[in-house]
């Protein structure tokens, strides 16, 4: 059985072998970084709200449409017209 105090050395150890956060990161790596927070917030959101399954499903199906190019809502204006999951440019 281990101690508290091994479980926290154990930890602290493991801790300081992990990698940091690169401070010198590109624009384009930190945006994807806040996209990366944002989903993960979101996920969670989800899973709170309607479980697992339902966030999971959720999650695949946006990442379906978008490798298939299909439009992933309608805007909130109330037009027809659609988000386009394509790169600009």
């Amino acid at each position: 059985m281990m101690s508290r105090n091994n479980a926290t050395m154990i930890a602290s150890k493991q801790q300081a072998q992990m990698p940091s956060p690169q401070p010198d990161m590109s624009e384009e790596a930190g945006s994807k970084d806040a996209f990366f927070i944002q989903l993960a917030e979101i996920a969670e959101a989800m899973i709170a709200a309607h479980g697992r399954d339902f966030a999971t499903g959720a999650l695949v199906l946006s990442a379906k449409f978008g490798a298939e190019g299909k439009p992933l809502n309608k805007r909130a204006n109330g037009g027809d017209e659609t988000v386009s999951a394509e790169k600009p440019g």
